[in-house]
């Protein structure tokens, strides 16, 4: 089963955005299903099979999320993210200011759901597999 130091080597070579189609290639060979990424501290719950679990612990001091999504705001800045256009700090600083809570990544299906601090999905989005 993968490891939290085989993850971050994999996360290592993400500089902006356009680098996460990448990344989910690799992590997903390494076994990972599924995982939840919380935006107010950036700690991540990587998923494998058999209930494996494996934690990465908070990365930076707490953010505090808006209570109220801005749903068009924020589809606009993650396209620009995702453009190369902003490093992950920025995004992060900028899904907490839109009331994002946290991100779920779907390895079977390919797709990022963003929920707001209700639970409510904000966006699916399919991760490009080229």
């Amino acid at each position: 089963m993968f490891t939290v130091e085989q993850i971050k080597t994999a996360h290592r070579k993400v500089k902006s955005g356009a680098d996460f189609p990448s990344y989910i290639k690799e992590i997903k060979l390494l076994g990972v299903t599924h995982y939840e990424a919380y935006v107010a501290d950036g700690h991540i719950d990587y998923h494998g099979s058999n209930d494996y679990i494996a934690k990465v612990p908070a990365k930076y001091e707490p953010l505090v999320i808006a209570y109220t999504s801005k749903t068009d705001e924020f589809k606009a800045e993650l396209i620009s993210h995702q453009q190369g256009k902003t490093d992950f700090l920025t995004f992060i600083k900028m899904c907490a200011g839109f009331g994002i809570e946290k991100w779920e990544i779907c390895m079977d299906k390919m797709t990022c759901t963003y929920f707001d601090k209700a639970g409510n999905e904000i966006l699916v989005e399919d991760i490009p597999q080229n």
